[in-house]
């Protein structure tokens, strides 16, 4: 891959990891408008309850719990399961990086003289530059991903509960 294919690549992905924030951010509104509705309607129906607990919404009520506990564990899981893949990732990131960096020392070392020996060190110092950017990338893109994966359920609770309240 040319350099200049490399460049227009990484563009594609700072663009797209834009988007993927800027998407993030008003679904993180979206959720938060939801709740404050959500909290105010179901502060009406605890007033409610407490005036008159014969005609309590129970149902309501028992809701306002366990679905919290749903939408979190959910959203939990999504970021284990997020950071697992990464922590994999940068594994693999590292061992290659010493497998780089091995070769490096070998072209050093077996080099014929000083200049070959400073052409290997400066190769490998500019090969770690553009793999680093292209980790630090990909990484971002990728805890992007985990923020979305984790909001998911809890916005979908906050708004599925807000449309339902608003009878």
């Amino acid at each position: 891959m040319t350099p200049l294919d490399k460049a227009l690549r990484d563009s594609r992905r700072m663009q797209k990891n834009a988007t993927s924030a800027a998407l993030t951010a008003a679904s993180g509104g979206e959720m938060m408008r939801a709740a404050s509705d959500v909290i105010a309607a179901r502060l009406s129906i605890m007033a409610e309850g407490l005036a008159n607990p014969m005609k309590a919404d129970m149902a309501e009520m028992s809701l306002m719990g366990t679905e919290k506990v749903e939408a979190l564990s959910e959203s939990a899981a999504a970021v284990a399961g997020n950071l697992g893949d990464l922590a994999a990732r940068m594994s693999k990131s590292a061992m290659d990086e010493m497998s780089h960096a091995h070769r490096a020392a070998s072209a050093i070392a077996s080099a014929a003289t000083p200049a070959g020996a400073a052409t290997a060190q400066f190769n490998y110092a500019v090969g770690w530059w553009g793999r680093a950017a292209g980790q630090m990338l990909t990484l971002n893109t990728e805890l992007l991903k985990a923020q979305s994966d984790a909001l998911k359920p809890i916005h979908s609770a906050a708004v599925a509960n807000a449309k339902r309240l608003k009878r």
